[in-house]
């Protein structure tokens, strides 16, 4: 997964090296050589991710961040300081001033690798929340990303450790703030985080006879988990399942010995961020559930298509990166109606809608066109890529027969696909009618197949 990060540094060899590492990992780099040109590139939405030098002249980095995070713009971009110095009051500035995470000079490339993708894996899913937040705006519903950003107190936070020196130190640090529970087990601490509405867990890397990256993955594995940050607790010598553990979705981590102004600024940083995609994911779906989906299937609707496919367009014209749509077609569909009637028609659509929902993936956007025809919307997907997603789709839907009439019956249905690629116009129109084209010729060619348009 590539992203385009801005590194700012009034020092060109500091610029160059920075710049040479990333590219050599295929990232897109831009570059800023003061704060006021490091604003403007990321007011105009030229950047996912800011590598911001500390000491500047003029507006040093911790004022630049300042007013990254103060604008609505803006707040949303993660920023990384990179800095010589390495104290937890120096930290802690950074983080009250909005930063995500601190680099120490000189920059551990492995390091710097492992939390560039980390933040580029969570900006993703935080910039499609955006877009349909965006979309849901402009069809006259509250814009969450106007409200005041959350201080990040009041959270109920479970804390897996089986030390109980260090889990009182913890709670000692966070409980005038938040309601922290403490569980030692690590396979109870699953159980309660699945079944409990947590807005954060603290896992020590250092559990007794238990890999704590295992439990961090298994609530990367749980839908109720997913989204949950994660913080964990660790020491020097812990770099190399550090690394792993951001690579695993884990957001954040504490070196000991623990400063408890750095642990209370890290717990309000990922709280922020989680609260903030909260508001997004609610003010969407309200949005979604009054005016933009199709009741029979619970996918969105031709409205919302519309809507959301230009606005990702537009970004991804912006951004210089590619999109893709697919377009699905049910194939005899009319026979199931004439032979086992509307509501076993009705049955096929829902479970159709099923089974594409749960194997695209969740940055892709999946509507219902109408009848018996579907658009998926995917964004920074070339061609290649989306030919293998629609294989995909097409081979799940025929590879089991849909049960019908209550399940007393089942019968075989097979999918015809089209596929277009964003071209130079990024207009929806289109994407649209080359994907059809494309979905046109998969009939004729026999149907139950994949057909990409010509660029």
């Amino acid at each position: 997964m590539t992203a385009r990060i801005l590194i700012v540094d009034d020092l060109l060899p500091n610029l160059k090296l920075l710049e040479a590492r990333l590219s050599a990992e295929y990232f897109d780099v831009i570059t800023a050589t003061s704060g006021p040109e490091a604003l403007e590139q990321c007011r105009d939405g030229r950047c996912d991710i800011v590598l911001l030098d500390v000491m500047m002249p003029g507006m040093d980095g911790f004022e630049v961040c300042r007013r990254l995070k103060a604008d609505p713009a803006t707040m949303h971009i993660p920023v990384v300081m990179v800095t010589a110095l390495d104290q937890p009051a120096d930290r802690v500035h950074g983080l009250e001033a909005g930063a995500d995470d601190f680099l120490t000079k000189p920059v551990d490339e492995i390091a710097l690798i492992a939390r560039v993708r980390s933040l580029t894996r969570l900006k993703v899913v935080l910039d499609e929340l955006r877009a349909r937040a965006t979309t849901s705006a402009n069809l006259g519903f509250k814009d969450a990303a106007d409200e005041t950003q959350d201080v990040g107190d009041g959270a109920k936070i479970l804390l897996v450790e089986d030390r109980p020196s260090s889990s009182d130190r913890i709670v000692a640090a966070l409980r005038d703030l938040h309601d922290v529970e403490i569980d030692a087990s690590p396979q109870d601490a699953l159980f309660r985080a699945a079944e409990n509405d947590y807005d954060m867990m603290i896992v020590s890397l250092n559990l007794t006879d238990f890999d704590a990256l295992r439990l961090c993955s298994q609530l990367r594995s749980l839908e109720r988990t997913r989204s949950m940050p994660i913080l964990m607790l660790a020491d020097t010598e812990d770099r190399t399942r550090i690394l792993r553990g951001l690579d695993l979705g884990v957001n954040d981590y504490i070196m000991r010995p623990i400063d408890r102004n750095e642990l209370i600024a890290r717990v309000r940083t990922q709280l922020r961020r989680k609260r903030y995609a909260d508001r997004l994911r609610n003010n969407v779906q309200a949005a979604i559930e009054l005016a933009v989906v199709d009741p029979l299937t619970g996918l969105h609707n031709r409205r919302y298509l519309e809507t959301h496919l230009a606005n990702a367009l537009d970004q991804a014209a912006h951004m210089g990166r590619p999109l893709s749509l697919m377009i699905l077609d049910i194939d005899h569909f009319k026979s199931v109606n004439d032979i086992y009637g509307h509501d076993a028609g009705d049955e096929v659509l829902k479970i159709f809608a099923q089974r594409v929902r749960h194997v695209v993936r969740g940055s892709d956007l999946v509507c219902r066109l109408g009848g018996e025809e579907f658009v998926i919307v995917m964004p920074e997907t070339s061609m290649a890529v989306a030919t293998r997603i629609a294989e995909r789709v097409r081979s799940t839907v025929e590879a089991a027969k849909f049960p019908i009439e209550g399940g007393a019956r089942s019968i075989g249905v097979t999918t015809s696909v089209g596929l277009a690629e964003r071209g130079a116009d990024a207009n929806p129109d289109a994407l649209l009618r080359r994907a059809d084209k494309a979905l046109y010729a998969s009939k004729s060619a026999g149907r139950n197949r994949v057909t990409a348009a010509a660029a």
